[in-house]
């Protein structure tokens, strides 16, 4: 039998503390896993993508996912999909899970922590920092979600090109709505981007030193936020180099994997210090790793199966 899980089952189940544990682990260990994994990507003859990330592995787990995803920007939602839960054992389908919710939660809170990790004190005020958002998406809301959990801000600065989504984002978390990416920019002592932009956003001489930045939305060809110069100028971590030179953020820019100066998996197992200067400038751009969905998707199963949540199907009756 297999347990289907909805968008409304995971939201059920799933909690930010819990999620930035396991995420915290997998960047910690997932390197030990032999054979790595692979994000698959491909044109469509239509207005999208087709994006597979194969296989999530992580020590310690007796099973592996593999997610297909349907990738069409002007849709809504944009991402549509499912993960296949296996079991290692057998090969069994243990479940099957809503895409869409997994990456937004695992992609928003991974940056979260990604952030916690590398950005500096901002104003140096008790009550935190300013938080810049730049794309009021799912991402971002999760992100916004999980550093809530991991360090305070004291005001939150938002710009969409969609200004009513801008709107109903700033309202959630007592925010404002700023005209432009580099009004963000300009207020910000962290600055969260989760674009669909195809050019850069933001260039060395929008920032000042300091400032954090963390991109996600570089990831796939084609796709760019940040521009060479701050990249070249910053603290540059990653979630894997040579992903990021060849679809993600240095890839837009030109730039070489050995432009990384870091993974956040060697800044959190100490190999690499981070931050070492108030003054630096840095910057998050991850991709995305298959074991990533893992991590979730074994603590949304293990809990629905705890609490009765789901259906069960016999995909082969």
């Amino acid at each position: 039998m297999t347990l289907v899980l909805t968008r409304g089952d995971l939201e059920s189940v799933l909690e930010p503390e819990a999620c930035l544990a396991v995420l915290r682990e997998g960047f910690r260990t997932a390197d030990a896993v032999l054979g790595a994994g692979q994000r698959v990507r491909t044109d469509l003859p239509f207005p999208g993508t087709a994006t597979a990330l194969i296989p999530g592995l992580l020590p310690g787990i007796e099973a592996y996912t593999v997610k297909v995803n349907a990738k069409f920007p002007g849709a809504q939602p944009a991402l549509r999909g499912v993960i296949c839960l296996h079991s290692g054992q057998d090969g069994e389908l243990l479940a099957l899970l809503d895409s869409a919710t997994v990456t937004a939660w695992r992609t928003g809170l991974a940056a979260a922590l990604g952030t916690h990790v590398l950005a500096g004190s901002g104003s140096g005020s008790a009550s935190g920092e300013v938080l810049g958002v730049i794309g009021a998406g799912a991402q971002a809301e999760l992100t916004v979600r999980g550093l809530t959990v991991l360090r305070p801000h004291r005001e939150l600065v938002v710009h969409d090109t969609d200004a009513e989504r801008a709107a109903e984002f700033a309202a959630r978390h007592g925010g404002r709505v700023v005209g432009s990416a580099k009004d963000v920019a300009a207020a910000a002592d962290t600055v969260l981007m989760a674009t669909w932009a195809r050019s850069p956003l933001l260039r060395l001489a929008d920032t000042r030193e300091g400032q954090h930045f963390t991109s996600l939305g570089a990831d796939e060809p084609g796709k760019e936020e940040l521009a060479a110069d701050l990249l070249r100028e910053a603290l540059l971590v990653v979630d894997h180099r040579e992903l990021a030179a060849n679809m993600g953020a240095l890839a837009a820019a030109g730039l070489p994997a050995t432009a990384a100066d870091a993974t956040l998996g060697d800044v959190l197992r100490s190999e690499h210090p981070g931050r070492t200067s108030a003054a630096s400038r840095t910057v998050y751009a991850p991709v995305g790793l298959p074991w990533q969905d893992l991590a979730l998707s074994w603590l949304a199963y293990e809990a629905a199966q705890r609490e009765g949540i789901g259906r069960r199907v016999d995909l082969l009756a």
